[in-house]
């Protein structure tokens, strides 16, 4: 939120403030299950693009029988953990090598030394210098036919080394094709698939890099936003996750078009009461189906109006947060887990694909 979120407490009047409504379950749904909910109004940034929500996407969706990855197994797996990426897609690399990364670490390190001294007539920082790394992540392929993840890390390093000063990642950016499945067979010799691009740090350092990426692989980047269906999605695939008795709740924003001020609407649900939902909707274990996902959206739908009143299908959902993974429609996201890190990588890669395609 660009403002800070102002919370109230709901009364029995009517206004244009923002209101925090609670209600806690002994009502059920169509399904029989008893929630203890949590709806929380707030001001917030809106979006005024309507529709309906559930638009044009895959009949099923198979849930991936992906190695399961342990948070301390690689230092490189663990820092992208828990922190906040923006999505991005990129058509495949021209010429890009493995076996050049070292290479290409020297080259994107000169790359920006060069740019910032274009940029400062009096440099700022004479005392910081920058490198650029590259690295692969075998740990995240999953299939013969996909490409190896890519990892770009900054690093910030003093040029007076003291005792304590070492050096510091400033910016990251990943190379993601897991679950990249049958792409592989439309892409041309001399071409590198890499489409989904994942980036946490300063907009300043991704515009150098990726002015590098684009002159040095004629490549191209595109941010990825997420839809309402696909968040409905991610919803109803990862419920379904195994988290070792991890709880949290799974938390809901709908954005509320056509209101003379920004509002949102959080809605919390217990994570049992929302597997126990999904449960007795789901009819085949390891597959989501796009009926089945928006009979879970409709009950919840109902619930939140016995509730509340308010039909939440006249808004847009532009968040969703779960024990897995938190994505926001502007195409933010952060992975909580490295158990379930490549199932949510697999399904970025395939929203990345078909924006491509």
């Amino acid at each position: 939120m660009a403002q800070a979120r102002q919370r109230y407490v709901k009364d029995t009047t009517s206004t244009c403030d923002s209101r925090r409504v609670t209600a806690v379950g002994g009502k059920t749904t169509d399904h029989g299950v008893n929630f203890t909910n949590t709806a929380l109004v707030s001001r917030g940034v809106i979006s005024l693009r309507r529709g309906n929500m559930f638009g044009q996407t895959p009949a099923r969706r198979m849930i991936p029988q992906t190695p399961h990855l342990q948070d301390n197994s690689d230092p490189q797996i663990a820092a992208l953990l828990r922190k906040q990426w923006t999505l991005y897609s990129v058509t495949p690399l021209y010429k890009f090598s493995y076996e050049q990364l070292q290479e290409y670490s020297r080259q994107l390190s000169h790359f920006i030394a060069s740019e910032r001294q274009k940029r400062f007539a009096v440099e700022a920082e004479s005392n910081v210098t920058f490198e650029a790394k590259l690295f692969s992540l075998p740990a995240l392929k999953t299939t013969e036919q996909e490409q190896v993840a890519v990892l770009i890390q900054i690093t910030q390093r003093p040029q007076v080394a003291t005792k304590n000063a070492g050096d510091k990642v400033v910016w990251m950016g990943c190379f993601c094709c897991s679950g990249g499945g049958d792409i592989f067979e439309e892409v041309m010799e001399d071409f590198t698939c890499l489409p989904l691009f994942l980036v946490n740090g300063a907009k300043g350092f991704l515009d150098l890099v990726e002015t590098w990426l684009e002159k040095t692989f004629d490549c191209f980047f595109s941010p990825l936003h997420i839809s309402p269906i696909s968040l409905s999605w991610m919803v109803a695939m990862w419920l379904g996750c195994n988290m070792d008795n991890y709880m949290v709740a799974t938390e809901l924003t709908f954005s509320v078009p056509c209101t003379p001020y920004p509002l949102d609407i959080s809605y919390a649900i217990h994570p049992e009461d929302a597997k126990v939902l999904w449960d007795s909707i789901q009819s085949t274990q390891g597959e989501v189906r796009q009926d089945e996902v928006d009979l879970f959206m409709e009950c919840l739908y109902k619930h939140f109006h016995r509730h509340f009143k308010i039909h939440l299908s006249a808004t847009r959902l532009v968040n969703v947060s779960t024990a897995v993974a938190s994505v926001h429609s502007d195409g933010k996201i952060k992975i909580f887990h490295a158990q379930h890190l490549i199932k949510v990588l697999a399904l970025l890669t395939e929203l990345a694909i078909s924006k491509l395609l």
